[in-house]
């Protein structure tokens, strides 16, 4: 008797306790869960989500998000997305169009609001004139890799942010508030690195994959040569050594290249061009410094500073 007196008392507040979680706004709250496909993304939608987004990073900086498996992993990861976050402009076509299908998550379908296309908030750059496949890895619409100018960070930002709120209205605030704060610490960041990257204008570099466009158009580099013979394609030590015969010509002052790509290409051109090879963090994660969006830009000017004439 004791027993079931005690239990119905018990199990009346616990049934009012649940109902009033549920009931009040914040305190059951799931988190927005979040699939973003690289690590830029990841990193720009907890500097907006804070604790409130549970954010789930597809790739690292060490793989080439060109080519990426859709593993089953993957797959369930993004069966339980409220919001997808990608680049888009075909950089993930060999891979993410399989994710999306495969997971059945009818939220994060094109045209859905669960599904956000960084590419689509910057203006590309490198837009090819005629589409032809048989000239490697080309990407219709531009070049996708806007991650590596900081003033997309910021476009994208400011339309992640209105996404996050519209499909968490409960949390909107919280969102607004917090990119608030990241872009004025971002501006600032802008303001600081272009400040010291001043003696990099125009200076000359060859790039190992034509992946820097964004970088160079921001800072004012001066791409003089790409070491891959197409886009995608590895570089023959025959097409390497007609790139040495053109910088004695055109010289430059730096041999660029993203943290994952093999360092063989870069390494055997500076050491005959008699330049540094610069393993450029390319995104968060790239070297022990890249650890966020910050340090990501922090560790590449201070890199392209040391081929500064």
């Amino acid at each position: 008797m004791k027993t079931s007196l005690f239990k119905a008392p018990f199990l009346r507040r616990l049934a009012g306790l649940l109902t009033a979680a549920i009931l009040l706004p914040g305190v059951a709250h799931a988190a927005l869960k979040v699939f973003a496909c690289e690590p830029e993304w990841g990193a720009l939608a907890k500097e907006i989500g804070g604790a409130q987004a549970s954010v789930y990073t597809a790739t690292t900086a060490m793989q080439d998000p060109h080519h990426i498996e859709a593993r089953p992993s993957l797959i369930a990861r993004a069966r339980s997305a409220n919001l997808l976050v990608c680049t888009g402009a075909e950089l993930e076509i060999g891979w993410l169009p399989v994710v999306i299908a495969e997971s059945g998550n009818a939220a994060i379908q094109t045209g859905q609001a669960g599904q956000f296309m960084a590419a689509q908030h910057v203006p590309l750059l490198d837009r090819p004139a005629v589409l032809d496949r048989s000239a490697g890895d080309v990407h219709a619409g531009g070049n996708p890799h806007i991650q590596t100018d900081p003033r997309n960070i910021a476009r994208v930002g400011e339309a992640l942010a209105r996404r996050m709120a519209e499909l968490d209205p409960a949390q909107a605030a919280l969102y607004q508030a917090r990119w608030k704060d990241f872009s004025a610490r971002w501006q600032a960041a802008i303001a600081r690195w272009e400040q010291q990257a001043a003696p990099l204008r125009g200076l000359p570099v060859v790039v190992q994959h034509a992946g820097f466009p964004y970088l160079e158009n921001w800072l004012g580099l001066k791409q003089v040569a790409v070491l891959e013979p197409k886009p995608g394609v590895d570089p023959s030590v025959g097409h390497l050594a007609r790139v040495a015969a053109q910088l004695q010509a055109t010289p430059a002052r730096a041999v660029l290249r993203a943290a994952y790509q093999s360092p063989r290409p870069a390494d055997w051109l500076a050491a005959r061009a008699g330049i540094p090879a610069l393993a450029l963090p390319f995104t968060v994660g790239g070297n022990a410094r890249a650890g966020d969006l910050f340090g990501l830009f922090d560790d590449t000017i201070d890199q392209l500073l040391k081929a500064a004439p």
